[in-house]
């Protein structure tokens, strides 16, 4: 898997310039360009006398937008170098919905990823998914990278390792795969972990349990990184908690983490489609989390 063009939905807010800073890091990491969106809702004109107001608020909304993506280019241009921002593209797209118009854009662009920021009623270091990241994530057609909150505070130098979500299914088989070609390419370690789970059940029910959960997650990540060690670098972790989030903490993340999460089995092909444990691992993640597309 390649990333030849990197889309971004930017908006002049904290949640823009850290979708647009982790677009930035991956696009000048990979070599690919860079295209900014800046999406904008249609201006309804009602007929008759009120047309001349109607065609105000367009006007207003193109000001805006326009705007918004000197913002962007500016930042861009901060962040990257010249080299990068001013070979990129900048673009307003009208739709009623952000995440739809994104959709459709990515498909119109022939976009590879496309890259946003958390929704604002997540914490520091964490991701919300608002109405934008909804849309993108019942209907993208390419993968979806989202950044966490506060992620342009203090971005890392580049990306340093690739770590993969994993339990045991063709879903996930299929995203092993895809992530080793993406550490391959860029020459980046990869690390798969599997989630334990404690129930909370009696303490020696719980140990056997335990035991016989760990045993199994071995088993299934020996297998799952069988034959990609020959292309890169592959490490294999358990993290253990009572919860998602516990056993996130459980781990050791880099500054420079990205982690990557297969779509459920029940989605549609070749689209992004969320499980429940996949929601979970994105909101207590505290690096940004690639979702990848469901394939065949």
């Amino acid at each position: 898997m390649r990333f030849e063009n990197v889309l971004t939905g930017f908006i002049p807010e904290a949640r823009g310039r850290d979708g647009l800073t982790l677009a930035v890091l991956l696009a000048r990491q990979t070599g690919a360009r860079l295209t900014v969106a800046a999406v904008k809702p249609p201006a309804w004109g009602p007929p008759g006398p009120a047309r001349a107001d109607a065609g105000a608020w367009a006007a207003y909304l193109d000001e805006q937008a326009a705007a918004t993506l000197d913002q962007a280019r500016e930042l861009t241009g901060e962040l990257a170098g010249k080299e990068i921002g001013e070979n990129a593209a900048y673009l307003a797209y009208t739709h009623k919905g952000s995440g739809r118009g994104l959709v459709e854009l990515a498909r119109k662009r022939s976009a590879d990823v496309v890259v946003i920021g958390s929704a604002p009623s997540g914490g520091k270091d964490r991701i919300a998914l608002g109405s934008t990241a909804d849309q993108l994530l019942h209907a993208s057609p390419v993968p979806v990278l989202l950044a966490p909150r506060g992620y342009a505070d203090e971005p890392p130098a580049a990306l340093e390792r690739l770590t993969v979500a994993y339990r045991r299914g063709p879903g996930a088989d299929a995203a092993v795969k895809r992530a080793a070609a993406i550490a391959t390419g860029l020459d980046l370690p990869l690390r798969l972990v599997t989630l334990v789970l404690r129930s909370g059940r009696p303490a020696r029910a719980e140990e056997e349990m335990l035991a016989r959960l760990r045993d199994q997650a071995a088993a299934d990540l020996k297998s799952a990184a069988r034959g990609h060690r020959r292309r890169t670098q592959v490490e294999v972790e358990i993290l253990e908690g009572r919860n998602v989030a516990q056993a996130m903490r459980a781990g050791t993340w880099l500054p420079g983490e990205l982690v990557i999460c297969a779509s459920s089995d029940s989605g549609p092909l070749r689209r992004v489609f969320l499980g429940d444990t996949s929601i979970k691992i994105v909101r207590a993640a505290t690096r940004p989390v690639m979702i990848l597309t469901r394939q065949p």
